[in-house]
């Protein structure tokens, strides 16, 4: 199988892996405003202390409950925005600037997997891992 087409096909999956987390965090949270039950844990009273909880940066205009849901759609997005561009990179693989596209999608991987390492749990660290994975893979693969 040629180099550039193992190179996409890494691309590919790595961007796969990204859209699949962002994805299923996109579809937690769009089910969480009303009856929390994926992104909080089982405790009702954390979803009313935050929802009475003013966010002091906000000037009171906003509350924890409503910074939360915003935050989590908008980590969902960043993680759908990463799959786009190496899905978009994997199929476009001879028109691109490799030397950019690939060492960004492995930095931001990296990054990605720092924070599932220090915040997250078991399942999206093993999934940011792969994915980055892929993306190291295919950036190391076009450099020879």
């Amino acid at each position: 199988m040629p180099r550039i087409r193992i190179i996409s096909i890494l691309l590919i999956f790595g961007g796969t892996v990204f859209g699949w987390l962002g994805a299923l965090h996109a579809v937690y949270t769009l089910l969480d405003p009303r009856s929390p039950r994926r992104l909080l844990d089982g405790d009702p009273s954390v979803a009313h202390a935050m929802a009475n909880s003013a966010l002091r940066l906000s000037g009171g205009r906003t509350d924890m409950w409503r910074a939360w849901i915003g935050f989590n759609f908008s980590h969902s997005l960043g993680l759908l925005l990463v799959a786009a561009l190496a899905l978009w990179a994997g199929f476009r693989i001879k028109m691109l600037p490799v030397g950019i596209i690939m060492p960004a999608l492995t930095l931001i991987g990296c990054a990605y997997e720092v924070l599932a390492l220090l915040y997250w749990f078991r399942f999206p660290a093993i999934g940011v891992a792969v994915g980055t994975g892929c993306f190291a893979a295919a950036w190391l693969l076009s450099l020879r």
